[in-house]
């Protein structure tokens, strides 16, 4: 299983709308607003990275007012 954080930039005064509509997404286990650079915060879990790739380009990146992602895969030392 992979797990990563994918820290998203929203249009202005859309990052409620975003988060929702992330929420609703099979694969993502906590999606939170929040402050700084990024507006919402992302936490997703898929299969393999080609699974979470597609998450990401075919379903995150997809939503309206979305502007920017960044992922970032879990690793565990």
């Amino acid at each position: 299983m992979v797990h990563a954080y994918i820290l998203i930039q929203t249009s202005v005064g859309k990052s409620v709308d975003v988060s929702a509509a992330i929420g609703d997404i099979q694969g993502v286990t906590r999606v939170d607003a929040v402050t700084g650079p990024y507006d919402v915060i992302a936490m997703v879990e898929a299969n393999t990275v080609d699974e979470l790739g597609k998450l990401v380009l075919s379903q995150i990146q997809l939503i309206p007012n979305i502007t920017r992602t960044l992922t970032c895969p879990i690793i565990h030392l």
